[in-house]
């Protein structure tokens, strides 16, 4: 049996190049120190003593921060190449991080939220771009699962100690996670190899015209539902420590464990479905099935069994089934669809999703709890949920040769 078990994992993270276990290391040093974002609604509202609609609006500004950021990266990127980017957009990070700890005035916190926003998620698409380089053809997939494991790993760890850094000082929470991400920058610098981006195209007398993925209107209405998917998803992270502390009465060491668990789900099982789902049916179905799942978490929330701690629990498992099923294959389809000279732009415009993600679920959903309570904040998830799995079903059925 457990021969049979080493088998399966052996398989699972075989035939991978140096360069993709290289980034994934560097991603694991980096979400290792990611912790503050998950506690900022707290940090907010228990620091400064600001309401809970105030905590929406520092989360929103690092959002708009983050979209700006987006937006712009792929120009950088096409520039300078992925590798530069991430070395600037980490050491930078990293400093405003441990600014941000020691700031007092609300407004300048405002202030430096949009900053850290605008640099730091200008960091993703560079590291989105970096994969798909660094990845063998045929290991594409697996590549990004593996660098989701050391992600989801490094914020399993890094969530679970920010929960006990909280209890002990938040302010230490900016200060290693700032630390962390101008380490990040050094790792990249030193271990990873440069890597011409135009490489492909430099063999042909031709040079393709790279994609605008912002005609592409297949792509545009598969973000769409994306959209929805990810802000709904984002609302765990973003307002749940919050429900969970003040409406459930869970601390925020037992918060940062339930949440951490999440990560460590990921990286013991995901490798290990993918190799064993990605030859199987055809991803979208993997895709829709997820963001269906997805409901299943928010409505565990909504209705707790045994207890609230027990329901928690079972709400993150069902969350990260879901994550595991949907992210690794619409990472996948992102690439596909671009193609090696859109990779950087079609990059940008996945993550501008997750950015405007963090701008919409924060904010809309601080309005919903604020002025209709949770239950109905659980409600709208779960109808959302329903609604975007639906239409990625149909859109798939429409296009079928484009999945």
């Amino acid at each position: 049996m457990f021969k049979k078990i080493f088998h399966t994992y052996k398989a699972a993270f075989s035939g991978l190049s140096k360069e993709s276990w290289m980034l994934s290391f560097v991603m694991l040093i980096n979400r290792m120190g990611t912790m503050a974002a998950v506690f900022m609604s707290v940090y907010v509202t228990r620091i400064f003593g600001r309401s809970l609609a105030d905590a929406g609006l520092v989360i929103t500004l690092f959002g708009a921060g983050a979209v700006l950021g987006a937006l712009s990266s792929s120009y950088f990127v096409n520039r300078i190449g992925f590798r530069a980017v991430q070395i600037f957009t980490s050491i930078f990070s990293g400093i405003l991080f441990i600014f941000f700890g020691k700031i007092t005035d609300f407004h300048l916190l405002c202030v430096v939220a949009v900053l850290i926003g605008l640099i730091s998620e200008a960091f993703r698409p560079a590291n989105f771009t970096a994969v798909a380089y660094y990845s063998k053809p045929e290991m594409l997939t697996k590549s990004y699962s593996l660098n989701r494991f050391a992600v989801n790993l490094g914020m399993g760890l890094g969530t679970a100690f920010g929960g006990f850094l909280a209890a002990i000082d938040y302010h230490l929470l900016f200060f290693v996670e700032g630390s962390t991400y101008i380490l990040v920058g050094l790792l990249i610098f030193f271990l990873l190899p440069k890597i011409n981006i135009r490489r492909k195209s430099d063999s042909t007398k031709e040079v393709i015209a790279p994609k605008s993925p912002w005609k592409d209107a297949l792509y545009l209405k598969f973000l769409l539902l994306i959209l929805i998917y990810i802000s709904c998803f984002l609302v765990v992270f973003k307002l749940v420590p919050v429900f969970w502390k003040d409406v459930q009465h869970i601390d925020e060491s037992l918060t940062g464990s339930i949440l951490g668990l999440n990560g460590i789900l990921i990286a013991v099982f995901e490798m290990v479905l993918v190799q064993n789902l990605q030859t199987r049916k055809r991803d979208i179905l993997y895709i829709y099935s997820g963001v269906f799942i997805a409901a299943i978490s928010f409505a565990l929330i909504l209705f707790p069994v045994v207890s609230v701690v027990v329901s928690a629990v079972i709400a993150v498992i069902f969350l990260t089934i879901s994550e595991m099923l949907a992210l690794p294959f619409i990472n996948t389809f992102v690439m596909t669809r671009a193609g090696a000279e859109s990779r950087a732009s079609y990059a940008s415009a996945y993550t501008f999703v997750w950015s405007l993600s963090g701008i919409i679920a924060p904010a809309g959903g601080a309005f919903i709890a604020d002025h209709f309570g949770y239950n109905a904040l659980w409600i709208v998830l779960i109808v959302l949920c329903i609604i975007s799995a639906a239409g990625i079903k149909l859109l798939a059925h429409r296009q079928k040769s484009a999945f």
